[in-house]
């Protein structure tokens, strides 16, 4: 999972921006037309002598282009025209087809969520299912990625569907009627009287602004006396979009963020809104995997001391990309310039002294000293490494017995052996009990996990919060899953203790403004 998010974050968070000109410094032309022509007699000898037959696009596109871009930071990027189709069909948040992630379970395909309310759901198809064939074409050998391109299509156009069930002895087909999928990245509820929670998974949706509005719009703002904003595991996107969610809950004219580059002139994000109305307390919780955009955000509401932050030092992405269409649908996100917060914050990380393999699994807690900084009320910041949070807090380490189960997808597995070819049915306040607890000590044998009695008890209460998680996202939906799974969270407890903390960060701003 943790290898997932990096790719994705390495690859997929990208702030867009419109191409700048090009500015001084570039390469004369002589030294330009040398290196051409060295790379030019080069590419003629492996041509010509490499062992096996050689592919320009390998070589060009997907060799001397990203080597040159990985020579600059590790954000650049080449994208073919396929990547750079779901880049902007994930910042849409629309597109047609079924409606439903899958993954890869081995050399199956398999089921992770029919999305609600999607043609998929309505059809049938259920989290655990192994699809079989698409269109009466055998799924096997197929990869996820091309599995998703065959359920993908015009609306109104039907797509055939066989999925294998445990419990079930033949295929289940399925006649899926394609339609348009809108995916929203926004989720927010009640914790308790007063008290609001909103999820953001992530910016790179053009509607992100919007979902956030008509959350506040469906749970009453007016109702809010302390707020809960979850950016954990939040990877980025569009820097409006972060402009747009920030700037609500800070006065008009107030900076968001700001950046400059070589070629590009300095630009400064401003808050367009009133929030004079918004004066409940933010508790913002963040992660080692909010990044780009999210750190947008959190450095802007920490530095107006409009919020207090809380969790891990973020990723440290402050680097802007902008895309750059390309022949054939390809596309080039180069770096053109760095973010800065509003007191001036540089965010990103060092990656110069440093493999990009340690730039993205390895990190430190090391500040730049030399960039201090102050917030409106006074308070003390630094840039350097991510967003350091006000109130530190990490989430347990997985022990080695928690790697194992979720390496082998006990949790995924025991659920299909669980619920079988039945219709998953739970009571809203369901727990699992010995038995359950039983049944699935029993079964992780089954998939290749020993264990000790001991090792069992140590993990209990982890192993039933998993199984919780797990059935509810069968017998509801992921959504619901995730909202049940915040009354366990230790760090959700930590932020509704720390709102009276916030609510005297606000005081403390006012008394500032005042003198």
């Amino acid at each position: 999972m943790v290898r997932i998010r990096i790719l994705c974050l390495m690859i997929a968070a990208v702030l867009c921006h419109p191409a700048p000109q090009t500015g001084a410094g570039r390469a004369t032309e002589s030294d330009l037309r040398h290196s051409l022509e060295s790379f030019a007699r080069v590419y003629a000898l492996v041509e010509e002598h490499f062992a096996d037959p050689v592919s320009p696009d390998q070589i060009i596109y997907h060799g001397a282009i990203q080597g040159m871009l990985r020579t600059l930071d590790p954000h650049s990027n080449f994208l073919d025209p396929k990547t750079y189709q779901l880049l902007q069909q994930d910042q849409r948040g629309h597109y047609y087809g079924v409606g439903m992630e899958i993954s890869m379970d081995g050399p199956s395909v398999i089921v992770t969520e029919p999305f609600p309310g999607s043609p998929a759901l309505r059809a049938g198809v259920r989290r655990g299912d192994v699809i079989v064939e698409i269109d009466h074409q055998s799924a096997k050998g197929l990869d996820s990625s091309q599995a998703a391109d065959r359920l993908k299509g015009p609306r109104g156009t039907q797509v055939h569907l066989a999925v294998a069930r445990e419990g079930v002895e033949e295929p289940i087909s399925f006649n899926i009627t394609r339609d348009g999928i809108s995916r929203t990245d926004v989720d927010g509820f009640w914790l308790k009287p007063g008290i609001a929670y909103l999820r953001i998974r992530s910016f790179s949706n053009q509607n992100t602004g919007e979902e956030v509005e008509a959350k506040f719009e469906e749970l009453g703002e007016d109702n809010i006396k302390g707020l809960l904003l979850d950016l954990r595991d939040n990877q980025g996107g569009l820097v409006s979009e972060s402009v747009a969610v920030a700037g609500r809950f800070l006065q008009k004219g107030q900076t968001v963020v700001s950046h400059r580059g070589r070629a590009s002139a300095e630009q400064v994000f401003r808050a367009h809104g009133q929030a004079a109305h918004r004066t409940y307390p933010i508790v913002v919780m963040v992660n080692r995997f909010s990044a780009s955009a999210a750190e947008i955000v959190a450095g802007a509401l920490q530095d107006h001391d409009r919020a207090w932050v809380i969790g891990e030092s973020t990723f440290g992405k402050g680097l802007v990309q902008a895309q750059y269409p390309l022949s054939e649908g390809a596309a080039l996100l180069l770096t053109i310039a760095r973010y800065y917060t509003p007191s001036g914050r540089l965010i990103q990380r060092d990656y110069e002294h440093m493999s990009f393999f340690d730039y993205a699994y390895r990190r430190g807690e090391s500040r730049n000293i030399k960039d201090e900084k102050r917030t409106d009320a006074g308070r003390t910041v630094y840039g350097g490494n991510g967003i350091a949070p006000d109130e530190k807090y990490e989430p347990p380490k997985p022990t080695a017995f928690q790697r194992r189960v979720f390496g082998r997808l006990a949790f995924f597995h025991f659920a299909n052996r669980y619920f079988g070819g039945r219709t998953p049915k739970l009571p809203p306040d369901w727990k699992p009990g010995e038995e359950d607890l039983l049944r699935f000590k029993e079964f992780l044998p089954q998939r290749g996990i020993t264990l000790t009695d001991a090792e069992f008890e140590e993990n209990r209460q982890w192993v039933e919060e998993q199984l919780r998680f797990e059935m509810y996202q069968r017998a509801y939906d992921r959504r619901a899953a995730e909202r049940m799974h915040v009354e366990d969270d230790r760090l959700v407890s930590m932020a509704i203790e720390s709102l009276p903390t916030a609510q005297a960060l606000l005081d403390d701003l006012r008394v500032a403004q005042r003198n």
